[in-house]
């Protein structure tokens, strides 16, 4: 039996992983916000096959919910074997620029909760010796652009704490993988008015981050173009850096 545990389980690329996840011997265990569209989705890896599928309704900047949550977790399933976080928000930069309270609050969302939840997560995995934590971090943490830099900023301490996270667990039979996607065509992105070639659908990154944790793979840039893209934006000199409109 294979227990899976996704946070953020309503967002687009986290439903996609589940649906290639799906088998008769796969138990989840869903955590999202929103409580009818997360039963909305447990439904539906029902109907397709899913050994069993928990659900619990969870904001995750409410820290105090925190260690109840992961007791349900191991509760219900009594190991884990795979825990996919996938929460976070695409903040508003210039909004974020004029009100301090605004930044705060969508930092704390895609960094500092999801570090406080995987913190307790990272516990457990080390008490079980063995246990896979997958992470959606995204490429915009690899530099500061000036388009988004608080969402940048935040995805960027995410990566840096699942590298030391991923030396900690590795010593104890754990395992981090740092997923860091490109542009894709989610409800999240719809503002944006994603197209082109560089666009890719939530089922691409979810068969791309569901081969990386068989796999056992430590960074994932998803699809694969964008490691080589990245590469060249982090080897822009300063100088020219700051003249782009990135």
């Amino acid at each position: 039996m294979r227990n899976i545990v996704i946070v953020g389980a309503t967002s687009a690329i986290a439903a996609a992983c589940a649906r290639a996840w799906i088998a008769a011997d796969t138990r989840f265990f869903l955590i999202a916000r929103h409580g009818d569209r997360l039963q909305q989705i447990a439904a539906d890896l029902t109907a397709r096959g899913a050994g069993a599928v928990f659900t619990r309704a969870l904001d995750i900047n409410c820290l105090d919910e925190h260690s109840e949550t992961v007791d349900a977790c191991v509760n219900a399933l009594s190991s884990i074997d795979i825990v996919l976080m996938a929460p976070g928000t695409l903040p508003d930069q210039p909004a974020c620029e004029t009100d301090a309270n605004l930044a705060v609050r969508e930092f704390t969302t895609n960094a500092t909760s999801v570090i406080a939840l995987l913190t307790r997560f990272a516990n457990v995995i080390e008490t079980q010796r063995c246990g896979t934590l997958a992470v959606i971090s995204s490429v915009a943490g690899e530099r500061g652009r000036p388009s988004n830099y608080l969402y940048g900023s935040a995805k960027a301490a995410l990566s840096t704490f699942c590298e030391g996270l991923r030396v900690r667990l590795r010593k104890v039979g754990g395992h981090v993988v740092t997923i860091k996607p490109g542009f894709v065509a989610t409800p999240m992105t719809a503002d944006l008015s994603l197209k082109g070639p560089l666009v890719a659908t939530p089922d691409r990154v979810g068969r791309d981050i569901v081969r990386a944790i068989a796999g056992g793979r430590d960074v994932l840039y998803t699809p694969w173009f964008w490691a080589p893209i990245m590469l060249i934006i982090r080897s822009i000199p300063k100088r020219i850096f700051n003249r782009l409109s990135l």
